[in-house]
């Protein structure tokens, strides 16, 4: 099979990289300044055991391709607000042999958050959904890290909205001679729920800086706590943490990268960049519309949503903001929803 990795950012590079390296057939898919840069001088993926430079073929999108394969996988790793754009590209792409991407072709959405996949599903009829424990760093153009070890990543993979197949099965074996573990689930949505509760925090990273202190750390558990009242209302189920760290366990561990250092998420990233987006609305976001469709106030996530875009369309740098002024906002918003005040509040 051939990956075409639509969105060569960290994850996306990370993944195709690894792939490349394990010797399997890939296409990296980028815009602008990166995709100049991939096109130069190839991809440089920077990881414990070393730096990689993978100089594969490069597309801005499905025409520079022409005719896609019939083994091709598409594998849609750009941030969730980008995916209807990317999807509106590829969907219609014509395969050798007849018919569309949309019609015929695997689509693996690698992708924070759990909306990506739905909206693949409105146009593919063969989507995978995929829950990533990747610690990535866009670098600069045609460069990005992993700094996870042994493993590179763990990715929970199976269909969407549930069940597995033999092309589920067959992606995984790919991926695990490419060092990352690939458990074929046909639940894979749990596993993305648990991890959103986790990406709750990643506006508190990305506006704050790393999460350190009392006041930092109670904030982020209120947040969570917010975002896990609002599943039971809706009847979600996600994986517990104890599973979670079973199914991590000593597989990733950080380990430090010469001349290559990790920053914040992929929140903390995007701002970062200075992309002018954020994936705000579909993590924190998504905890604020369930909570309106079942009654649960959600004023935490609410703020966050709207800091987070903030800072991202006024082009703001990360960490910038005061964890007490924070923490003054956030006690704000629970008081006027009617909430309890933190011993953390101002």
């Amino acid at each position: 099979m051939r990956y075409i990795i639509i969105g060569a950012g960290a994850v996306g590079g990370a993944v195709g990289g690894r792939l490349a390296g394990a010797g399997h057939d890939v296409v990296l898919v980028a815009r602008g300044a990166h995709h100049e840069a991939l096109r130069a001088d190839g991809l440089r993926l920077t990881t414990p055991d070393g730096t990689y430079v993978h100089r594969l073929p490069v597309a801005d999108g499905p025409g520079t391709l022409g005719e896609l394969r019939a083994d091709d996988v598409l594998v849609l790793a750009v941030k969730t607000q980008d995916g209807p754009a990317a999807l509106r590209a590829w969907g219609p792409a014509p395969v050798a042999g007849g018919g569309t991407a949309a019609e015929r072709l695997p689509l693996v959405c690698a992708q924070n958050g759990v909306e990506g996949q739905r909206q693949a599903l409105r146009t593919f009829r063969r989507v995978y959904g995929v829950c990533v424990w990747l610690p990535a760093t866009f670098l600069e153009p045609g460069a990005v890290s992993a700094a996870g070890a042994p493993l590179t990543g763990i990715l929970h993979l199976g269909r969407y909205p549930h069940g597995t197949d033999d092309t589920a099965h067959r992606i995984a074996a790919d991926l695990e001679r490419s060092r990352f573990e690939v458990p074929v689930v046909p639940d894979v949505t749990r596993w993305q729920y648990a991890k959103l509760l986790a990406n709750l925090a990643n506006a508190v990273e990305a506006l704050t800086g790393e999460i350190t202190g009392e006041a930092a750390q109670e904030l982020r558990g209120r947040v969570r706590a917010e975002g896990e009242a609002v599943l039971a209302a809706a009847g979600i189920a996600y994986r517990g943490d104890e599973e979670q760290r079973a199914a991590r366990a000593d597989k990733i561990s950080l380990r430090p990268l010469a001349d290559a250092p990790r920053g914040g998420g992929s929140s903390w990233q995007s701002l970062s960049r200075g992309t002018g987006t954020v994936e705000a609305d579909y993590l924190n976001g998504e905890i604020a519309l369930l909570g309106r469709l079942h009654g649960v106030p959600t004023p935490l996530n609410d703020l966050l949503q709207r800091l987070a875009n903030t800072f991202a369309r006024e082009r703001r740098e990360p960490g910038s903001m005061p964890v007490p002024e924070l923490v003054r906002l956030a006690e704000q918003a629970v008081l006027a929803a009617g909430g309890e005040p933190s011993p953390y509040g101002v």
